[in-house]
């Protein structure tokens, strides 16, 4: 069972040390639902990632509700899967609106992701947000 944004935000703050940190974003990986071998295409990679990074996109649609985006992904490396999971805990389930009124760089800046990742794994979890928020503007304007 993946652990909610707030769980993670307190997890963080228990663990000093990066190391601890870097484990734990690798255990929040492992949380991750497995993605079906069939979602594993072209279309659903994230461009802009150094590791491989798949993202499935399910929208739920109910009668007169706005659009609710659902994510599933997986990636090849054990921290960015970590990533993935981070990303999922701020986004998945939410509705098209509030996503793209979240602004997770600020909660990854809060989590110290900004100084302690790699320019290219930053790179790349831009790119996973940017097309999450993609995802939800393109549910808003199909509904």
């Amino acid at each position: 069972m993946q652990p909610s944004l707030d769980e993670i935000l307190e997890n963080f703050e228990l663990l000093d040390e990066w190391d601890d940190r870097y484990r734990y974003l690798i255990e929040l990986g492992r949380t991750l639902e497995p993605l079906p071998e069939e979602a594993r295409t072209d279309a659903n990679k994230v461009r802009g990632c150094a590791s491989q990074v798949w993202l499935d996109t399910r929208v739920v649609r109910q009668p007169g509700q706005e659009p609710v985006l659902e994510f599933l992904g997986d990636s090849d490396a054990h921290i960015v899967r970590g990533l993935v999971a981070l990303a999922f805990a701020i986004f998945s389930g939410r509705p098209a609106r509030t996503i793209l009124e979240t602004d997770a760089l600020a909660i990854f800046k809060q989590l110290g992701l900004s100084e302690h990742l790699t320019p290219q794994r930053s790179n790349g979890l831009r790119s996973m947000v940017e097309r999450i928020k993609s995802e939800a503007r393109a549910a808003l304007a199909a509904a």
